[in-house]
């Protein structure tokens, strides 16, 4: 089994550094050879991790950082912290697609579909809310079988 490899980046709160964030997990996922399906994937869920560390996690006088740690596991899996040090963020109850079927705009709720549309890009996603937020995505490899 190989090591695990992990790559920090810690930017500051701000929307302007999320591609940065995007353009550190395009470099790591195709060195890792995930798919271009894949990558785009993650990079929305992880965009949308990031935006809601920057919208949420600072009030407008604070200014905070957010740390995301991308780690290779033998180059078959992803996991990608996004962790910030700001106001704790309650998940709801979780939303699945069955409870949105059917549903006009107007009947969703404003907000919240973050989560969801993070759980079905990824294979799991956890959020973790002790000491500010870390939202941990993973993503395994899709390998393709030789014929």
């Amino acid at each position: 089994m190989k090591k695990e490899a992990n790559v920090t980046l810690t930017v500051p709160a701000k929307p302007e550094y999320v591609d940065l964030v995007r353009l550190t997990l395009y470099g790591i996922a195709a060195k890792m050879n995930f798919s271009y399906e894949e990558i785009e994937d993650m990079k929305v869920a992880v965009s949308e991790a990031c935006n809601n560390a920057v919208l949420h996690a600072y009030g407008e006088e604070e200014s905070g950082t957010v740390e995301i740690i991308f780690a290779a596991a033998d180059d078959e899996m992803l996991r990608i912290s996004v962790r910030d040090q700001g106001g704790s963020f309650e998940p709801g109850p979780h939303r699945h697609a069955s409870s949105l079927h059917g549903k006009s705009i107007e009947e969703i709720q404003s907000g919240g579909l973050g989560l969801y549309l993070m759980q079905a890009l990824m294979d799991s996603v956890e959020v973790n809310t002790e000491q500010g937020t870390t939202v941990v995505l993973t993503k395994r490899r899709m390998t393709v079988e030789k014929v």
